[in-house]
C-alpha cells in the first residue's frame, strides 16, 4: 500500500494558478477518524477566500467536502467500501481537506449513503444541503404555512434552501440579481421572485416576514433585520455581498425590538450541538433520485483541471455547484 497520495496544495496566496498538484503523505486515520478515498468534492466559496488569504483559518490541503468509498475505518463503526459524504469537522481548515486522493475525517462528520447517483452529483449535495437544512429547520424552526424570505436564492446554499422550504410548506420569496431566474425559481415553488438590490425594506413597503435566510451577508443585514415581523427570526449565513463588516452598527438605534438575529456558519456541522446525525440526508438524496428536485451541479471538472473550477468559481457567474471529480 502507498504511503503517498496525489493532492492539491496551496502553497502560497493569491488567484486560481497558485493551486500545485503535489505528492504528499497519506493520511492515517486516528482511532475517531475515517479513511475516505475521495471519488469527488464540491468546490465552495470559502475556498476562494482561503486561497486568497482571506479566511481565519486554512490548510494548505483546502476542501470543505467530499464523497467516496471508506478505506479504513479503525473503529469499525462504517466497514470497508460503504459509500460515505464527508463534511467540514475542520477539513480544509484546521486539518487536511478533500482536495487530496485521500482524507482522514472524524468519524461525528461521516455519514453513510446508498445512493445510485453518480459520483459528480452526489458531491454536489453534502455541504449544501446540510447547511440549508440546518439553518431552516434547526436555527429558524421553519414551520409550514410561514412566511419566509430567502436572499441570494440562486446562490447553491439558497437552491438547496429553497427546495426543502417549499417541501416543508413554507411560503417562500426568493430574491436574486439575476432576473433571467425569476420563472425558474417560481417553478421551483416560490410564491414570487425579486430582485435582489438594497433598500427591499422600501421595497416591501409594510410586508413583513416570519423567517428570512440572509445569504448576502452584513451589506444588508440591517434593512433584513426590519424586513423581519415582530417575533420572527432571521439567520445569516452567507456572504455574497463580501465580507466587509457592518460599519458604524449600533442595535440600540438599527435592531428592530423583538427580532431574533442568528448566525450560522457551516464549520460547526458534526459538532455536538450541530450534530450531522440529526439531518436527513439519506431522504434528500432519495428525494433528488427520484427528481422531486433537480440538484445536479452546473459545472463538472476533472481532478487535474483545477484551475478551471477555480476560475469558475471565481467567476460568481455560474448559476449553481462546481463539482471536481476523480
Amino acid at each position: 500500500m502507498s504511503e503517498t497520495m496525489n493532492a492539491i496544495v496551496i502553497p502560497s496566496f493569491g488567484g486560481p494558478e497558485v493551486l500545485s498538484y503535489q505528492t504528499v503523505p497519506k493520511p492515517i486515520p486516528g482511532s475517531d477518524e475515517v479513511l475516505i478515498q475521495v471519488r469527488a468534492f464540491g468546490v465552495n466559496h470559502a475556498e476562494m477566500h482561503m486561497r486568497k488569504g482571506e479566511w481565519d483559518e486554512w490548510n494548505p490541503i483546502s476542501g470543505l467536502e467530499c464523497v467516496g468509498i471508506v478505506e479504513a475505518c479503525p473503529s469499525g463503526d462504517l466497514a470497508v467500501g460503504t459509500k460515505v459524504v464527508g463534511v467540514m469537522g475542520g477539513m480544509g481548515r484546521s486539518r487536511p481537506g478533500g482536495y487530496g486522493e485521500f482524507v482522514a475525517v472524524p468519524l461525528t462528520n461521516v455519514l453513510p449513503v446508498d445512493t445510485r447517483l453518480p459520483w459528480e452529483e452526489l458531491a454536489a449535495l453534502p455541504e449544501v444541503y446540510s447547511t440549508a437544512w440546518s439553518c431552516l429547520f434547526t436555527i429558524l424552526d421553519l414551520r409550514r404555512g410561514e412566511k419566509l424570505l430567502i436572499r441570494g436564492a440562486t446562490s447553491t446554499i439558497g437552491q438547496a434552501a429553497l427546495n426543502l422550504a417549499v417541501d416543508a410548506g413554507a411560503i417562500v420569496t426568493a430574491t436574486t440579481r439575476r432576473e433571467e431566474r425569476f420563472e425558474w425559481i417560481k417553478k421551483m415553488g416560490a410564491v414570487d421572485a425579486v430582485r435582489e438590490q438594497d433598500g427591499l425594506d422600501k421595497i416591501f413597503g409594510t410586508t413583513r416576514f416570519d423567517k428570512i435566510l440572509n445569504l448576502i451577508g452584513n451589506r444588508v443585514l440591517v434593512e433584513s433585520i426590519e424586513l423581519t415581523r415582530t417575533g420572527g427570526r432571521i439567520l445569516q449565513a452567507g456572504w455574497l455581498g463580501g465580507l466587509a463588516p457592518v460599519k458604524d452598527f449600533n442595535p440600540m438605534v438599527e435592531m428592530k425590538s423583538g427580532v431574533h438575529f442568528s448566525l450560522f456558519h457551516s464549520k460547526v456541522l458534526g459538532s455536538e450541538e450541530f450534530p450531522l446525525s440529526a439531518i436527513p440526508l439519506q431522504e434528500i438524496v432519495r428525494k433528488i433520485e427520484e427528481g422531486k428536485w433537480d440538484a445536479k451541479p452546473a459545472k463538472v471538472f476533472e481532478y487535474r483541471d483545477i484551475h478551471s473550477a477555480h476560475r469558475a468559481l471565481d467567476s460568481h457567474d455560474t448559476g449553481g455547484k462546481i463539482v471536481v471529480k476523480h
